[in-house]
């Protein structure tokens, strides 16, 4: 486990790096708020103990920011000689996770960051878990994506099983009434058994139906083959470094994905950039962010089709502003009601019915995007006429 310690005083640095240290702990320090605010920004460190009072920003301004700048969770363990009751719920209202009093002792320290540790990492499998849950619940829509094709591909092929034994048995009689022509023994009933075979086998029909059986068989493992890639795409877990992406890519990926989704409730409309380059981004991050967005979007239309046939729109734009990618999911749904807006972006906060949602997706994709991609991720709506979530992230990375 990575942690972050910040403060002023070489003495305190030094006995946290050695106390954490023996203990296992990979830790970085920094010498004051400002440096640790730059590093922590980034999204790198979860877990980190900071001086209350440092040079540039204290360690109470960093857990305020972290609270209302960012969605990223950050365990924030207050370190401080002030410890008055005033004091420490000050320190709670700012944000702090816990604290630790100075002169600390080393029990009580490592007692409290290994708690904190536990959070960190119970925070990292919710969010896999989240990630698990939607391939789950995509999964019985994949199956039925796979079987369709498959289904009429081994129709065709049972059919053409059939017409190769139908035109074996034409092509074996004019065998012979070839072999007869060639030795000057053709007589009439040789001939009146090739016009039967050629007659009995409707020749002129499987003229016309083989060339389309084998089209459609060929689409359907076509079908099938990029069904097949787009989940390895999207399922690639990508690392931890960030590579250079082709967005339209990454976007039609999640589309073919999500495909039983949206194709009972929506048409999706794509239109991407042609002069935007290739993104420095987190592949599978950016992947998982797409799919809560497209999915969101299919069961806002859903919800509003309910009561009539029509399908709704869902639109997935790409746009190039300066040196940022922007990326924009829109839908012709419900629309998102403005006491709670503010809100989707909380972790747990969730409108859909109990086994539908678990209130993690929107809440991990800001995370992604603002975090670990240091964008922006935002949303217009009109409760009735849908709603437009706009994500930002920088070409060449943060």
């Amino acid at each position: 486990m990575r942690v972050l310690i910040a403060d002023d005083s070489k003495l305190t640095r030094t006995m946290l790096q050695q106390t954490l240290g023996d203990e296992g702990y990979e830790v970085f320090a920094c010498c004051d708020g400002t440096e640790a605010w730059e590093v922590i920004s980034k999204g790198e460190y979860y877990l980190a103990v900071l001086d209350w009072l440092m040079p540039g920003v204290t360690g109470l301004e960093i857990c305020r920011r972290l609270r209302s700048k960012t969605s990223h969770f950050v365990y924030t363990i207050i370190l401080t000689a002030m410890n008055k009751p005033e004091d420490i719920v000050e320190a709670f209202q700012a944000g702090a996770s816990d604290y630790v009093t100075k002169p600390f002792r080393d029990a009580e320290l490592l007692a409290r960051v290994a708690v904190g540790a536990r959070i960190v990492t119970l925070q990292a499998e919710l969010a896999q878990a989240q990630k698990l849950e939607s391939v789950g619940q995509l999964a019985a829509g994949i199956a039925h994506e796979i079987n369709t094709p498959t289904q009429y591909v081994g129709d065709n092929t049972r059919f053409l099983k059939d017409a190769f034994s139908d035109i074996e048995h034409v092509l074996a009689t004019l065998g012979r009434l070839l072999t007869a022509a060639q030795e000057g023994t053709v007589n009439p009933n040789l001939i009146a058994e090739a016009e039967r075979a050629v007659q009995s086998s409707d020749m002129e029909y499987l003229l016309s139906e083989i060339p389309q059986a084998i089209n459609q068989s060929l689409s359907g493992v076509e079908r099938v083959a990029k069904i097949v890639r787009a989940m390895k795409e999207f399922s690639h877990p990508g690392g931890q470094q960030k590579a250079l992406v082709r967005l339209s890519d990454a976007i039609e990926t999640t589309v073919t994905v999500a495909h039983n989704e949206w194709k009972y409730v929506a048409d999706v409309i794509t239109d991407f950039d042609p002069t935007l380059p290739d993104v420095s981004c987190l592949p599978g991050e950016l992947n998982q962010v797409l799919l809560n967005l497209i999915i969101n979007a299919a069961h806002a239309i859903g919800d509003k089709t309910k009561e009539n046939t029509e399908k709704g729109r869902i639109t997935v734009k790409t746009r190039r502003d300066d040196d940022w990618a922007e990326i924009s999911v829109s839908d012709t749904g419900t629309g998102i009601p403005d006491h709670i807006r503010l809100r989707i972006f909380d972790p747990f906060f969730t409108t859909k019915g109990v086994g539908k949602g678990t209130g993690q997706g929107l809440a991990i994709a800001r995370s992604v995007i603002v975090d670990k991609h240091g964008g922006s991720l935002s949303v217009t709506s009109k409760q009735g006429e849908g709603s437009t979530f706009v994500a930002r992230i920088p070409i060449e990375g943060s």
